[in-house]
């Protein structure tokens, strides 16, 4: 009981300290507000609504400016492919008919223990390598070696291995490597003399340019050799595979372009430039050691474990063993060994698994499309939990695509920065929008409180949308609709009046009571003036009510109720007297059944107007 009794004095305690932190917190922050509410209201005041197609104008000049210099919606996509790369729940398995052959530290280790000495190994040792694999059945091999020079000390291995080359008869295709640029002028090539250059276009001259390239040592070798040099994105993620090196109008193939070319009998200019891989983290391609193939059986690895297929494989040999691996950073590995990739990059051209991505035009279009149409909807006047709930379900919409179509389709709809940008240009209408609302309702972050002693008259109006009978469903919602819309654009725009909030938005659980009522207010220093500014601003709406294809009489009509009275009490020491006569006022207009229909000149306004007369007596009993 006791311990109860301490808890709750506790928590009691903790309450009427948060309590006491709210209002302070809140006082401060109220302050912080207004410090920057009230000066985007005066400039609200100036701009109207032309904030939005200004800003959509500056967006739209951004992007257009972007797409054509740094492109950095791109750069933004890197990461975030990444990210959903690694996230999806679902990613594809490898065809299995594409096989690495991996020069592994067991392999270095089997051959150093057969006598034949580390790495690098004798040429022999890579020919017998080879020629295994022609005895397993194999369609092609990539070899992700360089083979550079000859080895002065072994010439038989040397010739041997160059002699396997030749009876391959291309299906063996050997590492070249393409030298910095400024090497070019002294090398005695000229790019249309390398193996499997192609020209770009027509244009291309017939001989090319002088190109420095690596080429292996053996003419066979030469002969069915192929680029493989690899660039990175300027983060240093290797996310896209390029099919070929540009030089001069001609391309030079890279390993997996040259591979698919000879084995699916397709020119290599029909290629595209390069492919994203549909990488995997979970499902990689299948490996073996090579000295399981050099020592015909399973010598590395659990011997229980299969071996993968190689009979119609298109197998990559490379090196991964520790110090002599050339790992590569990929969405999916930060260190994956350079034969993976190719062999991805191999094993998607074969089985036409990359993936799929847009022109880089169509996230700009999409941005734009976007922007402008949140412009436009603000622009309008349109009710924001209705844009709110819009954008929303539209962002969730494309972006579910996007991660669905990565996940299971391969077609990644690079639009997640656009969405991005787009949700910037919304969020700064939505604040904007806010700034207009604010003062058409009368918060006081935005404008300033009201004073019955400077403006003691009130003119309180009540308007009631009468739709014409007969009318169908659609019609009859179409037409409140767009009264709504244009009073909202009105009040937004910054006229004198106030409107009490809640009662002209839809939604509400009073929605039926309350769908067709809103009720404006606008101050005066004496009963003329403040008329005269409700009627102005009245004429004013009718104006806009009759502009434009759904003119009001076409579907409805407005009916006023127009109710003033004098609110200040004359007593500065409470505002209770205030109070009391405000809610008479407001009952009033509320509670009235005479009524004037909306018309270009409301001189009902001035002549009509119902009065309300306060008995002082009346306001002595307020304890409100």
């Amino acid at each position: 009981m006791a311990g109860r009794t301490l808890r709750k004095a506790v928590q009691d305690r903790i309450d009427a300290t948060m309590a006491s932190l709210a209002v302070w917190f809140m006082d401060a922050w109220t302050v912080v507000e207004r410090g920057y509410r009230r000066p985007l209201t005066r400039l609200a005041l100036k701009l109207k609504f032309a904030f939005y197609p200004l800003l959509a104008v500056v967006a739209l000049s951004w992007l257009a400016w972007d797409y054509s210099h740094e492109r950095s919606l791109d750069a933004a996509e890197d990461g975030i492919f990444d990210t959903v790369v690694q996230w999806r729940p679902v990613e594809p398995k490898p065809s299995g008919k594409t096989v690495v052959v991996e020069i592994d530290d067991c392999s270095l280790e089997w051959t150093r223990a057969q006598g034949l000495g580390g790495w690098p190994w004798p040429r022999s040792v890579h020919a017998d390598l080879l020629d295994a694999l022609d005895r397993a059945g194999v369609r092609a091999v990539g070899v992700d070696v360089q083979f550079v020079d000859r080895d002065p000390d072994d010439p038989d291995g040397d010739g041997m291995l160059d002699t396997v080359a030749a009876a391959g008869q291309g299906r063996f295709v050997f590492a070249s490597a393409r030298q910095a640029e400024d090497f070019d002028d002294a090398s005695p090539l000229r790019v249309d003399q390398l193996p499997g250059a192609f020209r770009l276009d027509d244009d291309s001259p017939a001989k090319g340019p002088q190109v420095a390239v690596l080429l292996p040592y053996g003419e066979a070798m030469a002969r069915h050799s192929a680029l493989t040099n690899i660039r990175r994105a300027e983060d240093g993620v290797l996310r896209d595979i390029p099919l070929h090196d540009e030089a001069g109008g001609w391309g030079l193939p890279t390993l997996p372009l040259q591979l698919a070319a000879t084995l699916q009998g397709k020119a290599a200019s029909s290629y595209p430039a390069w492919i994203r891989v549909n990488w995997r983290e979970q499902h990689r391609l299948p490996y073996v050691s090579a000295a399981d193939l050099l020592a015909g059986k399973r010598v590395c690895g659990a011997p229980a474990d299969a071996p993968p297929r190689l009979k119609d494989a298109v197998v990559l040999v490379g090196y991964t063993a520790s110090g002599i691996s050339d790992s590569k950073p990929t969405p999916v590995n930060p260190a994956m060994p350079g034969v993976e990739v190719w062999a991805e990059a191999t094993d998607a051209l074969l089985h036409d698994t990359a993936i799929w991505l847009p022109p880089t035009s169509l996230k700009y279009l999409l941005a734009a499309f976007l922007i402008a149409l949140t412009a436009y909807a603000f622009w309008r006047g349109e009710p924001h939990e209705d844009v709110d709930g819009v954008f929303v379900a539209t962002n969730l919409v494309l972006l579910t695509a996007a991660v669905l179509g990565l996940t299971f389709f391969g077609i990644f709809l690079d639009i997640f920065a656009s969405v991005g940008f787009v949700s910037l240009c919304f969020g700064l209408c939505r604040m904007y929008a806010a700034v207009q609302r604010g003062r058409a309702i009368g918060n006081n972050d935005y404008r300033d409180e009201y004073d019955p002693q400077r403006h003691p008259w009130l003119v309180m109006c009540r308007l009631r949308f009468a739709p014409l009978p007969g009318q169908d469903a659609f019609t009859g919602v179409r037409g409140k609709r767009e009264y709504r819309r244009l009073l909202r654009r009105q009040l937004y725009a910054g006229g004198d009046a106030v409107m009490i909030e809640g009662i002209v938005e839809r939604k509400s659980w009073l929605h039926e009571i309350l769908d067709d009522l809103m009720v404006l207010i606008w101050t005066g220093t004496d009963r003329e003036s403040a008329l005269q500014v409700a009627k102005r601003e009245l004429d004013l709406l009718h104006h806009h009510l009759e502009s434009g294809d759904l003119p009001l009489s076409d579907h409805g009509k407005v009916m006023v109720c127009i109710s003033l009275a004098e609110i200040d009490d004359d007593d500065d020491s409470t505002n209770r007297g205030e109070r009391m006569r405000l809610r008479e006022l407001l009952g009033q207009d509320l509670n009235d059944d005479i009524e004037y229909p909306l018309t270009a000149d409301n001189r009902f306004v001035l002549e009509r107007a119902q009065l309300l007369v306060f008995d002082d007596d009346d306001t002595q009993g307020d304890t409100a």
